[in-house]
This record gives C-alpha cells, structure tokens and sequence, in this order.
C-alpha cells in the first residue's frame, strides 16, 4: 500500500507541480504527518524534492526533473498504446506528431522484456472515431480556434445561422463522430457551436481567465444530454410484426426500444411501441423503411401523412412489372 502511495505521490508532484502537504494530504486520504513521513521516503530513495514554508510554500520536485514512468503496468500502457495509435481528430489538430511521440517515449520507457510484447498486444486494438459514409467536415478556422484554445486567448466569431460578430472565450474542442464542436463562453452563457459553421474567426489579442471549476468532459456530457432529450419531442404509437421488430436497429439504429414494445391487445402476434421523432416529417421518412411491418396508430396526422407518401410511392411505381411470378 505505501509503495503505491509513494507512487501517486511522486506522479501528483510531477503532474501538478507545487503542492501544499495538506493539499497532498487530501489528494491521498492521509494525514499531514504521513504526507512528510513519504516525502522523506522519496528524498532517501533519491527523488529530488524540495520544500520550503511560509506563505506560498510548499512541495515541488527540483526544477527540470523528471521521473521515468514507474509501477505501470502491461495492461495500462497496452491501454494507452492502443489509444494513441489511432490519431484520428489529434491529427487535424497538429498534435499527430506529439501523439506518435509520446507512443515511442512511453514505449522506451517500458522494461525492454515486455516492450516487444505490450506493443504487439496494443496494435490489436484500434480506435476509429469516424461515422460511417462520412468524410470528416472541414473546418475552415480550425487551425485558429486551436490556437486560440491552447493560449486562451478570445475570439471573434461569425456564424453562418447569426449574420453578426460576437466576442467569446473559447474553453475547448470537441471531435464528436468526426466533427469538430468549439465550447465558448460569452455573454449569453456557455454554449457549442458546430465549427464548420463558423464563418470567420479572428483572434483577439487579450486573454480570458479560465472558469476555475469548468471541466470539458463533464460539461460536454450534460450538454449533449440536455441536447439530445429537447429532441424526439413527438411521440408516435405504431404497431409492429415480429420482423418489424427485428428491424428495429436497423431501421432506425435503435438497440433499445424493442425492450418497451408490448404484445399489441387487438392484433395477436402483432407489437405495440411508442417511438419518438423530432417532427412529423422526420417519423414519416423514417418509418417508411419499415414498408408494411409497422403501423402508425396516433397521432392521426402522422398516419395520414404515412398513408398519403405510401399512395404517391405506390402511384409512382404502378407501371413497374410484378416481381413475383
């Protein structure tokens, strides 16, 4: 236990830079006391630290010193090996290169017996984090909100659905499925814009402070909740076969809902499930690649406007020859 603790001492020193014993001390669940006791350990064992009091004192390792990469284990840098051998959104982002070369220095860092084997488990594995039949959108001003992301530095925005500037403080990028989010800050709130509609962007010579408590991860996370559930507002009642049922992920790349569906109380062998879409157009487009394995039951205007594309598809192919014999 105090060998690992050692270790997540020694990595939060080198990670955080200067930290209080009490902030230490709370990172690791001890006490003060002990938090000196390992400091000690580490200075004994020959890791350069230094500590000094008064206000503004505290806990740092020597200037320019850095530990090799102690206690991981073969399953964590396979983990980390197979993330950074797909660069993916990195390398749009100019950080390719600095990914391929942390891979080569984590790799040395390795004990040469299991280097050779931790490499070949992690090129197994391989992360693709582009959506299918699409090719990533491009985003004319990438390369500036990069830069004006990594440097905090504001921004000056043209959006194609708003014909306006607008001054805002960038807080990250998103790659979600192959296209770029930017996470602003500004006056009406903090907000994500789509960064290929974004038409100009001009960096602003001033910075902006950071939100101390604003973390990317966990703001994007709620985002695309709060996101997701203003969407698929209209609920439609259909009535589905068994291979409509089936269907279902298919059709409409659904994995889940075929758990609600119930057996319908009219027709014996039939399925009765409420879907949710964003419109009535969006239900009927979708729904129609059921064919005749689903039936729009409510609301009425969704099942007339069902009925009268299924007429008008029907009307267009009335002339085309009977594929059953």
């Amino acid at each position: 236990m105090r060998a690992d603790r050692l270790l997540s001492l020694l990595l939060s020193l080198q990670s955080r830079g200067q930290m209080t014993a009490r902030e230490l001390a709370a990172e690791l669940e001890v006490s003060v006391r002990t938090v000196y006791r390992d400091l000690e350990a580490l200075s004994a064992a020959g890791i350069p630290v230094v500590a000094s009091g008064g206000p503004g004192g505290g806990c740092r390792l020597m200037e320019g010193w850095r530990s090799p990469l102690l206690g991981i284990s073969a399953e964590e840098a396979t983990a980390l090996l197979a993330v950074a051998s797909g660069g993916g959104p990195l390398e749009r982002i100019a950080l390719g290169d600095a990914l391929a070369q942390a891979r080569l220095k984590l790799l040395s860092a390795l004990p040469a017996a299991g280097r050779e084997q931790v490499s070949l488990t992690a090129s197994r594995f391989h992360i693709d984090t582009q959506a299918w039949f699409k090719p990533p959108e491009p985003v004319a001003h990438l390369a500036v909100l990069v830069d004006a992301v990594r440097r905090d530095r504001r921004l000056r925005l043209r959006h194609v659905q708003r014909d306006a500037w607008s001054d805002v403080d960038p807080l990250g990028l998103v790659a979600k499925a192959g296209v770029w989010y930017l996470v602003v800050r500004s006056d009406r709130g903090i907000r994500a814009h789509r960064a290929s509609r974004i038409m100009e962007a001009e960096l602003l010579p001033e910075t902006f402070a950071r939100p101390a408590d604003f973390d990317l991860p966990a703001h994007w996370a709620r985002w695309t909740a709060e996101f997701e559930a203003s969407l698929d507002q209209l609920p439609v009642t259909v009535r589905l076969s068994a291979t409509g049922l089936a269907a279902l992920p298919q059709v409409l790349g659904d994995t889940e809902s075929a758990a609600r569906a119930v057996p319908d109380p009219e027709e014996p062998g039939l399925y009765r499930l409420v879907l949710h879409f964003d419109d009535r157009r969006t239900a009927c487009r979708r729904l129609l690649g059921f064919g005749p394995d689903a039936e729009v039951l409510e609301p009425a205007e969704v099942r007339g406007e069902l009925a009268e594309t299924a007429r008008r598809t029907a009307a267009r192919y009335r002339d085309a020859p009977d594929p059953m014999p």
